[in-house]
């Protein structure tokens, strides 16, 4: 991790008017907003197969053909343009911050399923971490894994852009912008979140920012995708922990990281830190529905986030950076 990446965000704040006034939150705030930059709606094509998204039509209406759950209509499944926003308790600016974004999976709302079945908030809260929560609404409440806008080239940077400023007014200050606008991103997919996920790291327009990819029971498909990205060899650490659904794509993609030679651990390391490699199989007994909150141990977003280093909300503040003083005339 680069000590110099990590103070940039918090400087950028220090050195604002405003800083004074900044302080840590006393309580954790959250809310579900909507985004002009939302994954849906969207006319336009499925990537890699050239057809439309919006394949079916009656009268009036316009919806997609999914393989597992017939055709949804794109007013009720595909327009929800909300996203899900927290900020913990102890939350602060003026420390090196880190943006975790989580992409759901199927059959899911975000009040719900993210907010209060699986516990995302708080088990960001509980994770130590100075981090921001963004969780958009995919496909809501449906049997579909589409990606949406995730598909445009470009748009995660987009995305990430609107998330800044809608969570500086969460905050409560707009000079807060320029903190999410820089931080570094931890990415977590669970299920059919996998989708999304990849495409942000292979057309997004923003994969410098992305210091950590967390994968829960979520390698469907796009395996080739993930292993051009860890190719790469980026700065950010790739975790899969996954159940029997998941195995096979899990194996092949050891598999192809053995053949180019790239190391890798088969359990949790004890820091998630740059270029680290993990994947952690689950026996049969581990269901796939609570993977989230339930896995091979409890609330393994919370583990998992506690293990990122250099971005404790408990940690002191950063010494303030003297301004350059005029030179005398």
């Amino acid at each position: 991790m680069r000590a110099r990446e990590l103070a940039s965000a918090a400087l950028l704040f220090a050195l604002m008017p405003a800083a004074a006034d900044a302080q840590a939150l006393p309580r954790t705030k959250a809310a579900i907003v909507e985004f002009e930059n939302s994954p849906f709606p969207y006319a336009g094509d499925i990537p890699d197969k050239n057809i439309p998204f919006l394949d079916a039509v009656d009268g009036d209406k316009r919806g997609h053909t999914t393989p597992r759950g017939g055709v949804y209509w794109e007013g009720k499944t595909y327009s929800d343009r909300r996203v899900l926003l927290a900020l913990p308790r102890g939350f602060d600016p003026r420390k090196p911050s880190l943006i975790v974004l989580f992409f759901h999976g199927n059959r899911a709302r975000l009040a719900r399923d993210v907010r209060d079945r699986q516990q995302l908030p708080r088990q960001v809260v509980e994770s130590g971490l100075n981090a921001a929560l963004i969780a958009p609404q995919l496909a809501l409440d449906a049997s579909d894994s589409s990606s949406g806008r995730f598909w445009e080239p470009g748009f995660f940077a987009s995305f990430l852009d609107e998330a800044a400023a809608k969570l500086a007014a969460l905050y409560g200050k707009d000079e807060a912008r320029a903190v999410f606008a820089s931080a570094p991103v931890v990415m977590i997919a669970y299920s059919g979140g996998y989708q999304p996920a990849a495409w942000s790291i292979y057309a997004g327009g923003a994969t410098e920012r992305v210091r950590g990819l967390i994968l829960l029971d979520a390698l469907y498909a796009e395996t080739e995708k993930f292993d051009v990205w860890l190719q790469a060899k980026p700065p950010a650490f790739f975790v899969s922990a996954y159940t029997r659904f998941t195995r096979g794509e899990n194996d092949a993609l050891q598999r192809m990281l053995t053949e180019q030679k790239l190391d890798f651990k088969t359990s949790l390391p004890p820091k998630l830190a740059d270029a680290s490699i993990a994947f952690i199989a689950n026996g049969d007994e581990v269901e796939h529905e609570d993977f989230v909150t339930q896995a091979w141990i409890g609330d393994p977003v919370k583990t998992m986030l506690a293990r990122v280093p250099g971005y404790s909300k408990f940690a002191p503040l950063p010494k303030p950076v003297p301004l350059p003083q005029p030179r005398p005339r």
